[in-house]
């Protein structure tokens, strides 16, 4: 059955989840695992973030959300975690720099601290929401 049946489809950089996962990881490692800041679109948000892998799991880092809702988030995470299944990667550390905004979005606050992101001070970086997702998701057999 398609996860995806009864939801709206959102876009990455023009790209649907499945098309990005099916690109070649020298070309994923070209553009989005540049060790480097990356603004780019998920659905009508504008973001700011960074991917990493370190020792056997997918960092994420964002940095600022802009004209998105917290859809956003279920998106990337929905790709993330299928993304890191699919490589057999062990987990996707998220880092979340809503902390100390100057216009805080409450509601990602919210969305933030029901997902069981807590704010720690993550070495390297400073105060931000953290959160270690164990939950990759398999690859369909």
């Amino acid at each position: 059955m398609d996860k995806s049946a009864g939801r709206r489809e959102i876009r990455f950089e023009g790209f649907t989840e499945n098309e990005l996962l099916a690109l070649p990881q020298e070309q994923l490692a070209q553009f989005v695992f540049t060790g480097e800041p990356l603004i780019f679109r998920v659905g009508s948000a504008t973001v700011l973030g960074e991917f990493r892998l370190d020792e056997g799991r997918l960092v994420i880092e964002l940095a600022q959300i802009e004209d998105g809702e917290e859809g956003v988030l279920l998106a990337l995470g929905a790709l993330a975690r299928r993304y890191a299944g699919l490589q057999g990667l062990r987990s996707v550390e998220w880092i979340v720099h809503a902390v100390d905004c100057a216009k805080p979005n409450l509601k990602l606050r919210d969305v933030l601290r029901r997902r069981g992101f807590v704010i720690r001070d993550v070495p390297g970086i400073g105060n931000a929401y953290h959160y270690v997702d164990l939950r990759m998701d398999s690859p369909a057999r």
